[in-house]
């Protein structure tokens, strides 16, 4: 009990002293000096730059440093999340302060907010101990979702008008539709249309001239994020020309009707007018007589 009492005191003293050692002759100062995009996007990756400065002083030896994966930072499969580096000989345009790049993937799930990074570095022979630094990584949702559907269809004209809705909690700009080339629906004219703005959720409507075959149409949804980046959605529409027969049957029932409305009253005003200046003829005569 006594032997191995003394074992785990003089490791103690081991790592006590290495710590004396470091940090006596090797000062380090690591930054998070970059984050791109700012917010980072849950699901999306997030390059972060660390400028860490000390490591132009030789007593600093071999470095290993890393930024320790904890949700909702993780690395893709074969990325090294250590970086190792010797004090002295680190030098690069007229810079003796180290600089690490990473590119690490954020949780889908994330939430809005900031998450703390944890950024250490200790002696390459040991990892006994270890200097951790804290950052903090800034997360937003700058995505939106939309939900599209074939609001009417013009039998004459073969437009067929898309509705969209912006589905999301952030507003987009220069919303643009596309329907890309496809089987079964061919497009005539401009494939793409332009919408612009839109708010969430607030709709609009963009029109195309379509062939009127059924099935399910693809579309792409492109549009600006919050933070000025151009992202693109796909989405499919299902489209079936036989659920407007019965709106083209109706307008034309309702134009013809309006037709016959305007006709008959027309007619009752010419008849009128004859009626009144027969009626103002016959009271002339009967005076002269």
């Amino acid at each position: 009990m006594k032997r191995e009492a003394l074992i785990v005191l003089f490791a103690a003293i081991f790592v006590l002293m290495g710590m004396a050692s470091v940090s006596a002759t090797c000062t380090l100062t690591p930054t998070l000096v970059s984050q791109d995009p700012y917010p980072a996007v849950p699901g999306d990756y997030v390059k972060l730059v660390f400028q860490v400065t000390g490591m132009a002083n030789a007593d600093c030896g071999s470095m290993t440093f890393q930024l320790v994966p904890n949700y909702p930072v993780s690395f893709d499969p074969g990325t090294s999340q250590y970086f190792t580096a010797k004090g002295g000989i680190y030098a690069q345009n007229y810079n003796s302060n180290l600089v690490i790049p990473y590119k690490v993937r954020i949780d889908p799930n994330a939430v809005d907010g900031n998450t703390t990074m944890d950024f250490r570095y200790y002696p390459s022979n040991t990892e006994n101990y270890s200097v951790d630094n804290y950052f903090n990584l800034s997360i937003k949702n700058v995505k939106s979702s939309f939900e599209t559907f074939v609001k009417n269809f013009n039998f004459a004209t073969n437009t067929m008008t898309l509705e969209i809705l912006n589905t999301g909690k952030n507003d987009v700009n220069a919303l643009t539709i596309e329907i890309p080339p496809q089987q079964n629906f061919t497009v005539k004219g401009p494939n793409l249309n332009v919408v612009g703005s839109l708010d969430s959720e607030d709709y609009s409507t963009a029109d195309f001239e379509v062939s009127p075959h059924e099935g399910n149409m693809k579309i792409t949804i492109f549009y600006n994020d919050i933070t000025g980046v151009r992202r693109s959605v796909n989405e499919t529409v299902y489209f079936n020309p036989a659920q407007f027969e019965g709106r083209k049957t109706a307008a034309s029932s309702g134009g013809a009707w309006g037709w016959i409305i305007f006709i008959a009253i027309v007619a009752a005003i010419v008849a009128y007018f004859f009626y009144r200046r027969h009626k103002k003829n016959k009271k002339k005569k009967l005076l002269r007589e």
